[in-house]
């Protein structure tokens, strides 16, 4: 098949390439990027400590875990930061593709809605935990590293509000928190819904300055600010900044996780693991090379790999692309090579996190491990009711509709940056075992917890 050459141009500081797809012949990225797994094993890392933190005022996490609460930050005052990212779930929602704007309840049993306010879309990706998001290493974030921090737009971040991000960020955790504000089927809304939908249809910092207004005339949050913030002097001075400011710091001192038998046995502990968890550390430093992309204190390289995973949901796309799947960090690059790759993920707490996978492909552990063992396999044996994804027939038709595409399925099979191995059954029970050694000892007795109620008045998600 005859190729393109890529014909380059400036796109808002960000690198693209203008090859067509049927350039993404079989093979092609795998050639230029695929990883062999290397069968020397991988040094354990330095123990993880609270030094390797950012450090957060406790007054402004005060306001954070509030907030975090508080659906007065929703376009339509119905769902949280919470509603996603529960507590009860691990700081996920125990869902494949998270249920947004127009859904009922909480966790697994969260509906999709009825009559005029259903949802209108899946989310497209998997909600993540939210453990050591206040690590000083992290430099990205999204499955797609989408925010990352760099100078592309002259403050600070490459971000999807470009040259529109405002300033003042105490941290890129910070910076991240106020993107699910603005995002239509995640916290804002459908447009003629509510005014902050429709300030972002204007342009995307239109928002937040609404989002800011409402949050700083009620009383108690006003006063709050004031008390935690030295340069706010009155309540008429808090801006997003200051919100996004304080969600950081709850987010940040409220899921720090650094003492799982794991970080026990790195500390010096020799019997803080079981034996089943010692063989399953040395298969994830060793023979399975887990840790050739799970790597550092933090368990990831922070970096962007091809897993094959199933496609399902409506996928996240370029803008211009009208197709029903996922490219991945393509979609933020707009680089061929980078065409189905996703961001390693830190696996803390990882056992709490299910389902896995950027898509939350598969329910367990060991169901995620056998993907990794051989892409190609499970993708062939993979159904559709392993994903947990709850009812809403008026969107089924593209749930999997893009398995109907057979050269999609074709390219994305061609993209593997992981190859086939062989462990048995017992090796795979020792990994399972060792990755349940990450969980955190103290993680019932957090510093806030679940607040009873909100300054808006408004309903605070609780588990049933």
């Amino acid at each position: 098949m005859s190729r393109r050459e890529p014909h380059k141009h400036a796109k808002r500081g960000k690198k693209t390439n203008g090859r067509h797809w049927q350039a993404l012949s079989l093979g092609l990225v795998l050639t230029a990027f695929a990883t062999a797994a290397s069968a020397q094993a991988t040094s354990l890392p330095e123990p993880l400590t609270a030094d390797d933190f950012l450090s957060f005022d406790e007054k402004q996490a005060r306001i954070g875990q509030l907030l975090f609460y508080d659906r007065i930050l929703s376009g339509n005052r119905n769902i949280a930061c919470s509603t996603c990212h529960h507590p009860e779930f691990g700081t996920s929602d125990g869902l494949s593709l998270g249920i947004g704007e127009g859904g009922v309840g909480l966790g697994p049993t969260r509906t999709a809605g009825t009559g005029d306010s259903r949802i209108r879309k899946r989310i497209p990706r998997n909600a993540p935990g939210l453990w050591n998001l206040g690590a000083k290493e992290l430099k990205v974030f999204f499955h797609d590293g989408r925010l990352s921090i760099a100078d592309t737009f002259e403050n600070g971040f490459n971000s999807p509000a470009e040259e529109w991000l405002p300033t003042g960020f105490n941290s890129i955790l910070a910076t991240q928190a106020i993107f699910p504000l603005v995002a239509q089927f995640e916290m804002a809304g459908n447009p003629k819904e509510n005014e902050i939908a429709g300030a972002i249809h204007d342009r995307i910092d239109a928002a937040w300055p609404i989002l800011a207004k409402r949050v700083r005339t009620i009383p108690a949050y006003g006063d709050m600010f004031v008390e935690a913030f030295d340069h706010i002097t009155s309540p008429e001075d808090v801006t997003i900044t200051e919100i996004a400011n304080a969600l950081a710091a709850f987010m940040a001192l409220e899921w720090t996780s650094h003492d799982s038998p794991f970080d026990a046995y790195l500390a010096g502990d020799e019997e803080a693991l079981s034996q089943a968890e010692k063989r399953g550390l040395d298969l994830f430093y060793g023979k399975a090379n887990c840790a050739s992309c799970h790597s550092g204190k933090l368990l990831s390289d922070q970096q962007f790999h091809a897993l094959g995973l199933p496609p399902f949901g409506p996928g996240r796309t370029r803008n211009f692309d009208p197709m029903v799947r996922d490219v991945g960090r393509m979609g933020e690059t707009d680089r061929l090579e980078d065409a189905y790759r996703f961001r390693t993920p830190m696996l803390r707490n990882v056992a709490l996190t299910a389902p896995y996978g950027h898509n939350g492909a598969y329910p367990t552990l060991e169901g995620i491990i056998r993907h990794h063992l051989d892409p190609d396999a499970a993708l062939a044996s993979w159904t559709p009711q392993t994903a947990a994804l709850p009812a809403a027939p008026w969107l089924e038709a593209i749930d999997f509709v893009v398995w109907q595409d057979r050269f999609e399925m074709e390219r994305q099979r061609s993209v593997r940056d992981v190859t086939a191995m062989t462990l048995t059954q017992g090796e795979i029970d020792d990994l399972v075992a060792f990755l349940n050694a990450l969980t955190g000892t103290s993680l019932k007795t957090p510093p806030f917890g679940v607040p009873q109620s909100v300054p808006s008045g408004l309903p605070v998600d609780q588990p049933d």
